[in-house]
């Protein structure tokens, strides 16, 4: 198996069933999937994070606003791997309660990953909501 075709196969596994857990209240199978050396960050479509405090901050804040997550599916648009760093770029379609109120959405989002001791982190977020 390829590095692309490696690294694709953890997208679609790790990380993919990551969110659904974010979005029902749980920030710990995300939160693992992320780098733990600087730099780290998030552009996000709610709030921002810089560093390894502001990424656990905005984490813990998701984990306490999202639940009853109802749906969660990507449309991976484009990825590649380039030696030890890689990006996947797409549409997040979501339905969850946000607050207690219940929300449907889609996020176009960017990220960025490296690989570190053999794995792939996440180092970077950029995620912003599609409007008509």
């Amino acid at each position: 198996m390829s590095d692309r075709e490696e690294f694709l196969a953890w997208v679609k596994s790790a990380l993919y069933e990551a969110e659904p857990a974010l979005h029902n209240g749980d920030a710990a199978p995300r939160r693992a999937l992320w780098s733990r050396n600087e730099p780290v960050s998030v552009l996000g479509a709610w709030r921002n994070a810089n560093g390894q405090q502001e990424l656990d901050a905005l984490f813990a804040a998701l984990g306490r606003s999202f639940s009853d997550c109802t749906s969660y599916a990507v449309e991976l648009q484009a990825y590649d791997v380039l030696g030890d760093m890689a990006y996947t770029a797409g549409l997040e379609h979501t339905s969850t309660s946000v607050d207690g109120q219940p929300r449907t959405y889609t996020l176009r989002a960017t990220q960025v990953y490296r690989r570190e001791d053999g794995e792939w982190r996440v180092a970077h977020r950029h995620g912003d909501t599609v409007t008509d």
